[in-house]
């Protein structure tokens, strides 16, 4: 991250940015819907460092595997499906 040290380029006199202590924050202190964005980005995040697939990836998958179980009549082998 990147701090500015000044709000304009000629505001004088200059933010020691050294000295700027960022305050720790939680998710509790998030409103509900910044929160759920925030909690499923973090998800998100974790599984492609595991290598598994994210949250919509993995709903995804779901309703293919939903729809092939619903459709036994159809071959899926040869399908490459991204």
């Amino acid at each position: 991250m990147e701090w500015w040290d000044a709000p304009c380029q000629t505001d004088f006199p200059k933010i020691n940015i050294q000295k700027v202590q960022p305050e720790n924050s939680n998710l509790s202190d998030l409103d509900g819907e910044t929160r759920q964005t925030v909690e499923k980005m973090m998800f998100d995040q974790r599984q492609k460092a595991l290598g598994l697939p994210t949250a919509d990836e993995q709903k995804k998958l779901d309703i293919l595997e939903k729809f092939k179980a619903s459709h036994p009549e159809m071959d899926f082998s040869n399908a490459k499906i991204n």
